[in-house]
């Protein structure tokens, strides 16, 4: 289906969705998020499609914020409510069963740095700057950035961004582990999309399973996280993709995985 406020491609197993609004430098507005939600619920059931890859439009922005024109209209009770259908489409992200690598080609700004920590990975360009700026604007962040900042860069780090507004360049992101890796500006999609092929090769139910028990391990006590740990091996240890990996590494060929 056409989209307004996205594009979306697809080249193989990896699907391509692009935040196109360049005009404001792809601010997600109401109806943008609404749009993301749909998209993710198809690519999350299409089995084609073994990875993602999610970008803005043209050179300067990947996304630089929510909508600062929905944002001056909310009230206590409807501000909310907006800070809640944000979480749930950016934990849909998360919870994707299928990496989902940002490719951050410019300024990735409030919702759109909480954007981008909801994906698995983060390719930034060299150019680009990543901040929560909220404070500056008598807010602070509402679509889990908090959170999610706080657990990829620790407590100090997160509270030296969040209470300053500043925004740190891509060398200093990488340095406190808050992207994956930073290239050129004219090769970052490129290399997420390497990226995300590269994943698409790997057994689809163990990466789900991997990705699960890091996610919802992650904030359990150290010996349930374990148990969660272990029944998901026994389960994965019972797939089709198990057996052709194993097989293929005794035989010294490429394995076929079909995702079963």
């Amino acid at each position: 289906m056409a989209y307004e406020h996205l594009q979306i491609a697809q080249d193989g197993a990896i699907a391509t969705i692009t935040i196109n609004r360049p005009a404001v430098l792809n601010a997600l507005s109401r109806a943008t998020l609404d749009e993301l939600d749909t998209v993710l619920a198809e690519v999350r059931d299409d089995a084609r499609v073994r990875a993602v890859v999610v970008t803005g439009s043209g050179t300067k922005a990947f996304v630089a914020g929510a909508d600062i024109r929905e944002l001056a209209e909310q009230t206590p009770v409807t501000g909310r409510s907006y800070a809640q259908r944000g979480q749930r489409v950016f934990d849909a992200i998360e919870q994707l069963g299928k990496p989902v690598v940002a490719a951050i080609n410019g300024y990735a700004l409030g919702g759109g740095l909480e954007l981008a920590m909801a994906c698995t990975f983060r390719v930034v360009a060299d150019t680009a700057k990543l901040g929560l700026p909220e404070v500056t604007l008598g807010l602070i962040p509402g679509y889990a950035g908090t959170q999610r900042l706080l657990r990829l860069v620790g407590r100090g780090r997160a509270l030296d961004m969040i209470l300053t507004g500043r925004q740190v360049d891509a060398d200093e992101a990488l340095a406190m582990g808050l992207v994956t890796k930073v290239v050129a500006f004219s090769s970052v999609l490129e290399e997420a999309q390497t990226l995300a092929a590269d994943l698409a090769t790997r057994a689809p139910v163990a990466l789900r399973y991997a990705m699960d028990a890091i996610l919802h391990g992650g904030s359990l006590p150290f010996a349930e996280a374990c148990a969660y740990e272990a029944t998901l091996f026994g389960l994965v240890a019972s797939t089709d993709d198990m057996k052709e990996g194993t097989r293929a590494f005794l035989e010294k060929r490429p394995p076929r995985f079909e995702g079963r």
